[in-house]
């Protein structure tokens, strides 16, 4: 304590304006009624106070002297050219200063240089510090542009519009989408990615794969609103590791962990690399079991065929929609509603959900070659035999469930709700194809926990200097 009052003591920093200031933050404390206007004057105190402090610090930097370079061009040394202003917009406000410019004394063009910009990682033209554009896309995240601004607006006292956030969150986007296309085209050269670190604990438990599709709005043309809304699938991937855990009564139980996402407004052409570059991330060819979850679209299954090769990699067959499909069944043979169909679908789903699935796959066969019903139910009952029958090595529920693991697909579910539902779907909203994408790179970005590497500020945590 004695060393960091020495250090401050000794340093040129002019503590009169902080000491005024807290003077001032002191006497209108004693007014405060409430605890809630206590922490508010506090809190503007805080952003004023770290203003003073930014331009005292910037200051301090630009006054010290400047090793100028050699000009690119003609190789003379370049000469100081005096002090020019600069401003930027950052959490605790505008922040002006003066700092030295350099230049050619032969004029040379591009010769201009400003260290001390440089040394700040700050860009020319650059108007807004980059955290304010991590916090502020940060918000759109999840809330529209509009709601976004206006909650920044109350957090910080800083004003950025809507169509800046808008604009800011394409950017990013397209720098998300330009970094994953890398990551794509390096797989396909044979590059595998960084595996994700996982604890032991992780890498023990089994890793859970399973994709959905979800609908969306989308506008028919890319730059204008009119029109009739088109609506367009994005493919949803999940990945997650299956972990044990015991309750506070003994019981065993599972949890879903490392949950991670893959999305993706395109074809399952698309999708496949890319759900394969998440599954690679995250260990499926180290994992000691693999169990893919999907319902019967054909294109996700696709995906299983190319991955049923490894020998960890097994299926199930949603055993919902198994189950819808039997309630389809029963309706074509049985009116729907009599208490004989409600009944036979009863007895069938308890026998399919409790290892029985031979026997309710032969007595849809039985059914489908009946010559007693009508051609339009037995076309039915026979598309769901062939379904069941296609997957009869993804039904074994009873199995699953004494290995107490999942037999629905209610987790990728569950991510289209919110990842795509809760923040694509709000009342009137209507999206271009590009203004979505992006959006979308960034919301994975962030359930992913690969938010902050986007941002170079943020590329190595803030750690407080021991003294």
């Amino acid at each position: 304590m004695k060393n960091t009052q020495k250090e401050i003591t000794n340093s040129d920093a002019d503590l009169t304006p902080y000491m005024d200031l807290i003077k001032q933050i002191c006497v209108e404390l004693r007014e405060c009624p409430t605890l809630v206007i206590m922490v508010m004057h506090v809190w503007r105190f805080i952003r004023q106070l770290g203003g003073m402090l930014l331009k005292q610090e910037i200051d301090r930097r630009a006054r010290q002297p400047e090793s100028w370079r050699k000009c690119p061009c003609c190789g003379y040394k370049l000469e100081s050219k005096g002090f020019q202003k600069r401003q930027i917009l950052t959490l605790f406000g505008l922040i002006k200063w003066e700092r030295r410019i350099g230049r050619c004394s032969n004029r040379c063009h591009g010769s201009q240089e400003v260290p001390l910009d440089a040394r700040l990682g700050l860009h020319p033209y650059q108007q807004v510090s980059e955290e304010i554009r991590w916090m502020s896309c940060m918000l759109s995240i999840f809330v529209p542009f509009e709601t976004a601004s206006q909650l920044f607006q109350k957090i910080m006292g800083i004003k950025i519009s809507p169509n800046t956030l808008w604009r800011w969150t394409q950017e990013l986007g397209k720098r998300i989408k330009r970094h994953l296309d890398a990551e794509l085209q390096a797989l396909k050269n044979g590059k595998f990615p960084e595996l994700e670190v996982l604890t032991n604990e992780l890498e023990n438990a089994p890793l859970i794969v399973s994709a959905d599709g979800v609908m969306v709005p989308m506008r028919p043309a890319p730059s204008s609103a009119a029109g009739k809304t088109e609506w367009r699938e994005v493919k949803v991937g999940i990945l997650a590791r299956y972990v044990k855990r015991i309750t506070r009564k003994g019981k065993e139980v599972f949890q879903l962990q490392q949950r991670r996402l893959v999305a993706v407004l395109g074809n399952i052409e698309i999708f496949s690399p890319m759900l394969r570059l998440e599954a690679l991330r995250q260990g499926i060819l180290k994992a000691e079991k693999v169990l893919w979850i999907c319902d019967g679209a054909k294109g996700f299954w696709g995906i299983f065929e190319e991955w049923r090769k490894l020998p960890t990699v097994s299926a199930i067959l949603d055993f919902y929609h198994a189950a819808e499909n039997l309630g389809k069944a029963a309706k074509a043979w049985l009116d729907g509603r009599t208490k004989a169909c409600r009944e036979w679908f009863r007895d069938m789903r308890h026998k399919l959900r409790h290892g029985h699935e031979t026997a309710v796959v032969s007595e849809l066969k039985e059914l489908a070659d009946s010559k007693k019903l009508p051609i339009s139910a037995v076309e039915i009952i026979r598309n769901v035999y062939h379904y069941l029958s296609g997957h009869i090595e993804h039904i074994h529920y009873h199995s699953l469930k004494e290995s107490l693991l999942p037999i629905g697909s209610g987790l990728v579910e569950s991510a289209c709700k919110w990842l795509i539902q809760q923040r694509f779907k709000g009342v009137g909203m209507r999206w271009s194809e590009e203004g979505f994408a992006s959006l979308l790179y960034l919301r994975l970005a962030w359930v992913n926990g690969r938010y902050n590497d986007f941002f170079t500020i943020l590329e190595s945590e803030f750690e407080p200097v021991n003294r």
